[in-house]
C-alpha cells in the first residue's frame, strides 16, 4: 500500500497553530498549548505508523492517542475538575495493553473507541447543561465556548466511530483498509478539535479556581443571593471587569457558584452571563445619554471586550444600536 503523507500535513498545520498560541504569551493558553502539542505528536506518529511501520511506533500510537480525550476534557474544565489524577488512568491502561500485545492481542482499538466515546459524551453533557456550567470562562465568551464544547464532544464521538471501523477492519479484513480509515479520521478530527480547545484556552482568564456543586436553596435564600450579587454590581461595579467569570462573582460574594447560578435561573429565568450583560447595557445607556464618550470607549467602560458582542447585546436589550440610542437620547 502506498504511503499516505496526509498526517504529516496535518501535523505541520497544527504546528503553525501551536506557534501562534505560544507567541500570544498568555498563561491561560498553557492547557491549549499542551493539547495542540499532543495533537501534533499523534498526527506525526500516525504518519510514521502507516509510512514506515516501525514496531516502536506501533506501540506508541495507541498510547499517545489515548491521552487526547483526557487532555481535551481538562482544557474544557480548567479549574473545575478536582480529581485530575483520575484522567491518567485511561492512558495507563492503554500503555499496559500495548506492552502486553506480544503476549495477548487485546482489543486496544475498542478501548480507544469507548474512551473517545465516553469523553465526547461528557463534553456534550457539559455543553448541554447550560452556559453557567462554564464557571471559569469569561462571561462574554460563554456562548462561543459552549459551541466549541459541543463541537469538541461531537468530534470525539466521531473519532470513536473511526476507531470502531478500524477494529472491524482488523477483525474481518486483516487491516487492509486501516491506513485510509486512520488518515481520514485524523484529517477530520485533530485540527478542528485542536482549534476549539484553543478557543477555550483564550476564554479562561488567569487565577480562576473552580467552585463545587451545592444543594438547592429556598426562595428566600435565592433573594438574598440575588441581592448580594446586585450590590456587587451596583456598588463595586464588578460588571466592568472584562475578565469576569461566574467563579469571580462567587468569590467576591462569598457564595458558591452553583447557588448563584441556580438563584438567577429560578428568579429571573436567565443565566449569569445574561444578568451581567444587563448591568453592562444599563451602564452603557447611561454613558451614551449623559456623556460624549465615543461608542468604543463606552463599550470598554461598560465591560465589553468586542464590538460585535456589544452591538448584539445592545440590540437585543434596547432594540436599537448604540449609535441610534445616543441619537434618540440626544433628540429627547
Amino acid at each position: 500500500m502506498p504511503a499516505i503523507p496526509l498526517p504529516f500535513v496535518i501535523a505541520l498545520l497544527l504546528a503553525v497553530l501551536l506557534l501562534r498560541l505560544v507567541l500570544l504569551r498568555e498563561p491561560t493558553l498553557r492547557p491549549a498549548i499542551g493539547f495542540v502539542a499532543a495533537c501534533i505528536a499523534v498526527a506525526a506518529i500516525v504518519g510514521a505508523r502507516w509510512t514506515f511501520d516501525w514496531p516502536f511506533v506501533r506501540f506508541l500510537q495507541p498510547v499517545l492517542a489515548s491521552g487526547l480525550p483526557p487532555i481535551a476534557w481538562l482544557c474544557f474544565t480548567a479549574g473545575q475538575d478536582t480529581k485530575r489524577w483520575l484522567h491518567a488512568l485511561p492512558p495507563a491502561l492503554v500503555l499496559l495493553l500495548s506492552a502486553l500485545w506480544p503476549l495477548w492481542q487485546s482489543p486496544v482499538d475498542l478501548v480507544l473507541a469507548f474512551l473517545y466515546l465516553g469523553y465526547g459524551a461528557a463534553l456534550l453533557r457539559l455543553a448541554l447543561a447550560g452556559p453557567d456550567s462554564f464557571v471559569t470562562t469569561r462571561l462574554s465568551d460563554v456562548a462561543g465556548v459552549r459551541k466549541a464544547t459541543l463541537a469538541a464532544g461531537t468530534l470525539l464521538i466521531t473519532s470513536a466511530f473511526f476507531d470502531l471501523l478500524i477494529a472491524v477492519d482488523f477483525g474481518f479484513y486483516q487491516g487492509t483498509h486501516a491506513a485510509r480509515i486512520v488518515t481520514a479520521g485524523n484529517l477530520l478530527v485533530l485540527p478542528v478539535l485542536a482549534y476549539v480547545v484553543a478557543v477555550i484556552g483564550r476564554s479562561i482568564p488567569p487565577e480562576d479556581a473552580g467552585g463545587g456543586p451545592k444543594p438547592a436553596v429556598s426562595s428566600e435564600e435565592d433573594l438574598r443571593i440575588l441581592d448580594a450579587v446586585d450590590r456587587l454590581m451596583r456598588e463595586k461595579h464588578l460588571f466592568r471587569d472584562p475578565d469576569l467569570t461566574l467563579n469571580r462573582i462567587a468569590r467576591r460574594a462569598g457564595i458558591p457558584a452553583r447557588q448563584i447560578s441556580g438563584a438567577v435561573n429560578r428568579l429571573q429565568g436567565r443565566n449569569v452571563s445574561q444578568l451581567v450583560n444587563g448591568y453592562r447595557i444599563e451602564a452603557a445607556k447611561r454613558l451614551l445619554s449623559e456623556t460624549e464618550m465615543p461608542v468604543t470607549t463606552v463599550m470598554f467602560e461598560a465591560g465589553f471586550q468586542t464590538k460585535s458582542n456589544f452591538n448584539r447585546e445592545f440590540l437585543r436589550t434596547a432594540g436599537c444600536s448604540p449609535s441610534d440610542f445616543r441619537r434618540s437620547a440626544t433628540a429627547g
